[in-house]
């Protein structure tokens, strides 16, 4: 058994050999070597042209080519078309929906196909720089290691110290950043910074002042001259979020800035704040 699995991986994974991670340069795409990657390894996986022809079609709204009966090369030659012709945001809802079919069939089957489609999909993902990742069934953005690691951190620590609110503000913000065709990157600051006021509102018991008016009542929160620095955040985020300005917008870049730096710092409060108050 431990021989047979190990001859279904390549020799890279075999033998641990794996290159840096490549820079995320890939959002507002899915390049055809994506497209390729997905109707093999859903083929490697048992899913023939019929059932995937099916998927394709209830995405991209349209019916199905009576006149194609024979799965290859007619129905599987449909299939590429529509993939390949498909617009770049239909193929993520193409792997999504993919995706909850094969959780379906692994339920009834007592197999593991959408866990193993998930994991070589994300680890397709980091090797080819694109900046999205499948995580419970849904396509949403990837940053950095330390962009994914501190984000995760903090998500934990709003669970583990029981703050919803923090919690979904956080979580907002990141649905923020993986809205298609374009994301919402006001609305990702704006969340990312509401999670952070929602932290330091608890963490002092004032639930009416603004961030700004907390680190300025409480300056033991963060230590001096980082509560300033915050405190020129906030007023960042303030203006690039609450009030919009024609011409001027934030880019992805900046909002992905402001959501590690607040959920950094938010994770920070949820530990270091215990014996303040």
């Amino acid at each position: 058994m431990i021989v047979s699995a190990m001859l279904q991986q390549p020799f890279s994974k075999r033998n641990r050999y794996a290159g840096a991670p490549k820079e995320i340069t890939i959002r507002e795409d899915a390049p055809e070597n994506l497209r390729y990657f997905i109707l093999d390894t859903a083929h490697e996986l048992g899913w023939t042209p019929s059932p995937m022809r099916d998927v394709l079609c209830h995405v991209l709204h349209t019916p199905p080519d009576q006149s194609n009966w024979s799965e290859y090369p007619n129905i599987d030659g449909e299939v590429q078309t529509l993939m390949y012709g498909a617009e770049w945001y239909k193929v993520y809802d193409f792997i999504e929906y993919l995706h909850s079919k094969m959780v379906n069939l692994d339920q009834r089957k007592g197999t593991t196909d959408a866990q193993q489609f998930s994991q070589q999909l994300n680890e397709f993902f980091v090797e080819e720089g694109i900046g999205w990742q499948l995580v419970n069934g849904q396509v949403v953005t990837r940053g950095t290691e330390a962009f994914e690691a501190v984000v995760t951190d903090a998500a934990a620590k709003l669970e583990v110290t029981r703050r919803p609110t923090a919690a979904k503000q956080l979580h907002l913000a990141l649905q923020d950043l993986s809205h298609r065709p374009a994301p919402d990157l006001r609305g990702a600051i704006y969340h990312a910074m509401g999670c952070l006021e929602a932290v330091a509102r608890d963490v002092s018991g004032e639930e009416k002042l603004t961030l700004g008016q907390i680190l300025k009542r409480y300056p033991q929160l963060i230590p001096s001259p980082l509560d300033s620095a915050l405190s020129q955040v906030w007023g960042y985020a303030s203006n690039e979020a609450r009030h919009v300005q024609e011409g001027k917008e934030p880019n992805r870049r900046e909002a992905e800035l402001i959501v590690g730096l607040a959920a950094s710092v938010a994770g920070y409060l949820t530990v270091q704040t215990q014996n303040f108050f």
